[in-house]
């Protein structure tokens, strides 16, 4: 059941999420151009760990704003902080990808 209920969290998070589904574009983005420019097996594994460190962060950002808006309807002053930083997390771990993909991908295409 745990498999089941992690299933549907992360259905429930692509239906209702804006910020995952320009993650998973980009992921089908980095995905195409590995293709395209025939990445080895190393590479393949760096964007392959990147592209799920992306996504959990995105997932965990959603589940801490969405225990933090059960908390309280008001918005807090704290809740506030905790949130700007889960999304802080995100955004430097999509940096550092764009960062690994511009390794992996610039030599390629120049």
């Amino acid at each position: 059941m745990s498999f089941v209920h992690a299933a549907r969290g992360i259905a429930v998070t692509i239906l209702h999420g804006r910020n995952i589904k320009v993650q998973l574009l980009a992921a089908a983005l980095v995905c195409t151009c590995g293709i395209w420019l025939k990445v080895n097996t190393t590479e393949w594994c760096l964007l392959t760990i990147m592209m799920a460190l992306v996504i959990s962060a995105e997932l965990m950002n959603t589940a801490l704003e969405h225990v933090t808006d059960l908390a309280s309807e008001a918005i807090h002053p704290l809740a506030k902080k905790a949130k700007d930083a889960a999304a802080g997390a995100v955004l430097i771990l999509a940096i550092a990808s764009v960062v690994l993909a511009c390794f992996i991908f610039l030599p390629k295409i120049l």
